[in-house]
């Protein structure tokens, strides 16, 4: 999602920006990269190989593809990664999505089924990283998404460049970089690479976002923008969570054992902190996974019900 901006946007990725871009991500012994075969990823390949041929050391790079088994060309499409991934020395994995597919939210159940291949290969193989090829697109998309959601601030703040899940690094390069340098690297180079038709059908939100990015950046609500955004409040969440880990320290009622809050103290909390405080409790101690924002707040509103008939 970006507008039609400056010829920077659209200028191919030079060879002296391969370690800003990836720089951060040289601790790494092992990395596997996502690779579906469009411009995106396919870029991600290609630059990755560039930036690893720079270094006397770095990460062993592997690659991997999933077929979906959604489209007929997903079958070719896949061996056209391993092929480009051969020429450029990096081992290539293909996996396939396998089992009765849902018969709606296909593309949400798609990304829940890509993280947990990748996973469980970057684990079998021995990779620390999963690299994906996330763009300032993608990020924008994201925000808007979640605003239509209404998503709390560590849901605006968007895609991360760097996080662990489920004890695997998940590292995004190009999260600062619009799409279309990707796709101008590739026609510079020649390399060809796939296009997904999904990408365009309007019975998918995405699609529809993309649809209206033109209109949105008329008004200055642009993917440079929406990005800008997303790291601000990235840095204003990350403030208040050490905010909120701090108060939690200092109010914890029984330092030693459980994770109890002294009341008055947790109930004159500014209600931000007091949210935040009680959902890494609830998570801490929960099996179901992160507790849902909306759920944490009717449960610190009702915590804090009797302080407010103290002050009436």
């Amino acid at each position: 999602m970006s507008k039609k901006g400056s010829a920077a946007d659209k200028a191919p990725v030079a060879e002296s920006e391969l370690s800003a871009l990836f720089g951060d991500f040289g601790y790494s012994r092992k990395t596997l990269l996502a690779v579906s075969g469009g411009p995106d990823s396919t870029a991600l390949l290609v630059l990755a190989a560039q930036w690893r041929a720079q270094r006397e050391g770095g990460p062993e790079l592997i690659a991997a593809t999933i077929d979906h088994k959604l489209r007929a060309a997903s079958k070719a499409e896949a061996k056209v990664v391993a092929k480009l991934a051969g020429k450029l020395g990096i081992a290539h994995h293909v996996l396939e999505w396998k089992g009765k597919k849902p018969i709606t939210g296909v593309q949400e159940a798609a990304r829940d089924a890509r993280f947990a291949m990748f996973s469980q290969l970057a684990k079998a193989i021995g990779a620390d990283t999963l690299m994906t090829a996330h763009t300032r697109d993608d990020q924008a998309e994201t925000v808007l998404h979640r605003m239509g959601r209404g998503s709390g601030l560590a849901g605006l703040a968007g895609i991360r460049r760097i996080h662990k899940r489920d004890g695997v690094f998940l590292a995004r390069p190009f999260l600062d970089l619009p799409k279309a340098r990707l796709v101008a690297t590739l026609k510079k180079l020649r390399i060809p690479f796939a296009t997904d038709p999904t990408n365009k059908d309007t019975k998918y939100l995405r699609a529809r976002l993309r649809k209206l990015a033109p209109l949105l950046a008329k008004e200055g609500i642009d993917a440079a923008n929406l990005a800008l955004m997303a790291k601000r409040l990235a840095r204003a969440n990350a403030a208040l969570n050490r905010l909120a880990d701090e108060a939690a320290f200092a109010l914890r009622a029984d330092r030693e054992e459980g994770r109890a809050f002294e009341a008055r103290g947790f109930l004159l909390m500014p209600e931000e902190l007091s949210v935040r405080m009680l959902r890494n409790a609830v998570d801490a101690e929960g099996t179901e996974g992160p507790a849902e924002l909306a759920k944490v707040e009717a449960l610190s509103t009702a915590s804090s019900r009797p302080i407010a008939r103290e002050k009436s």
